[in-house]
């Protein structure tokens, strides 16, 4: 007799109830602080349960017709005033249980968090208390404990942001139009960290590559020479916009 080549079919599993998603975008506003080489993260206080006065990222659940950057920006633009900023997705969080509104309700709701962070400079930055009891800039190093996971979001988009400065332009974002080295540099250090490199060889290294162009222009910033004054030339980089590249 033949053995039969054909496949058992194995009967499915018993079907589970599909999950009803809300979505909600989540911001990691970050700033730097060259004048005490701090970098901060801004927080707001809760003031509605879950997590009632305690301290978050700013969030938002999207609403009907808008894009997850669309709500993204709405975010930021109800928090802070800034000309010069960064602003890139980051990641989902749609762990079970990640929101506690999920086991109170009795319909399969789940809340997804698509996350974004953002990059402004600390001078530039205003911040909007109009109507918002709590909000502030923390260093990072200091955050208190967070609402939901925003503490594992926060630690992401720390990760992410420094990885970003080691092979992309993401720092001249953020910079005025015309800038000197050694304020590009105390942006690097303070994300970074001072150890990463020194000025001697970070100025020879973005120099070599090619892409800051001298304005001609010096600015006297007290004692010392006065520096020369950059522009980051966004056509001489496009060569190396797809390729790998380490700027530091």
């Amino acid at each position: 007799m033949e053995e039969s080549n054909s496949k058992q079919i194995v009967n499915p599993l018993k079907q589970q109830l599909l999950a009803d998603f809300k979505v909600g975008v989540d911001n990691v506003i970050f700033s730097v602080d060259t004048n005490q080489n701090r970098l901060l993260a801004l927080l707001v206080m809760r003031q509605q349960e879950p997590f009632c006065n305690c301290w978050s990222l700013p969030g938002t659940l999207v609403r009907q017709g808008e894009s997850l950057e669309d709500a993204a920006y709405r975010t930021l633009a109800e928090k802070i005033r800034v000309k010069n900023l960064y602003l890139e997705q980051l990641y989902t969080f749609g762990g079970p249980e990640r929101d506690p509104r999920e086991a109170v309700n009795s319909y399969g709701v789940r809340y997804l968090s698509v996350s974004y962070f953002a990059l402004v400079r600390f001078e530039e930055a205003q911040l909007i208390t109009d109507g918002i009891p709590g909000i502030a800039w923390y260093p990072v190093k200091q955050v208190p404990q967070l609402a939901f996971d925003h503490q594992e979001i926060l630690a992401y988009g720390h990760r992410r942001l420094r990885n970003k400065l080691e092979y992309s332009p993401v720092a001249f974002d953020v910079l005025p139009e015309m800038f000197t080295l050694n304020d590009l540099y105390q942006l690097y250090a303070t994300v970074l960290g001072e150890n990463f490199s020194d000025y001697s060889n970070f100025r020879a290294r973005l120099l070599k590559l090619g892409f800051l162009s001298d304005t001609g222009i010096k600015v006297s910033r007290g004692a010392g020479r006065p520096a020369s004054l950059y522009k980051f030339d966004a056509a001489a980089f496009a060569p190396f916009k797809d390729k790998p590249l380490v700027f530091i």
